[in-house]
């Protein structure tokens, strides 16, 4: 099962942060085993979102160069709160540095004023064709499909009002 713990992308500055959000509803399937009368995100999906605010940050700073931009580790995660329904996660990740194939970004989950997650993430980013010639269609396929995705959750301030106007 796939999970888009990222609804929308609110500011990004490539090369150097995002900030994201994830507003948690009762509609979310998981929240009816976890916990039927005290319904909380899971931490690892707290976590998950962290990683995927970061995997979009690394993706449109390189101009969406990897199609696969993977957890590699996560060091020093903390939790200081639930998320329940109704609430929104505010996430934000910044790059700290930055090799050929790896990121290590300082990201946390805010509950208003509150932390409710935080730690260190260091992700891999790599094409599947550089591990074998026959994925570089697979390749096109996925980066296709991320920019598509990207696009409904990033939409700059201009665009929106454009929209809005409309």
């Amino acid at each position: 099962m796939h999970f888009s713990l990222i609804d929308r992308i609110t500011s990004l500055d490539p090369g150097k942060s995002i900030q994201a959000l994830k507003c948690l509803s009762l509609a979310e399937e998981y929240l009816q085993d976890h916990f039927p009368r005290f319904p909380v995100m899971p931490g690892v999906l707290m976590l998950e979102s962290m990683y995927q605010a970061s995997a979009w940050l690394i993706r449109a700073s390189e101009d969406f160069r990897h199609s696969m931009v993977v957890l590699k580790e996560a060091r020093n995660v903390r939790y200081g709160g639930f998320v329940q329904p109704g609430q929104t996660l505010a996430i934000s990740s910044e790059i700290i540095k930055q090799d050929e194939t790896t990121t290590t970004l300082k990201t946390q989950g805010m509950l208003g004023d509150a932390v409710a997650v935080g730690g260190r993430l260091i992700l891999e980013r790599y094409n599947l064709a550089d591990r074998g010639v026959e994925s570089a269609v697979t390749d096109a396929q996925l980066t296709r499909r991320l920019r598509e995705i990207y696009r409904l959750l990033f939409q700059p301030t201009s665009l929106r009002n454009r929209h809005a106007d409309s």
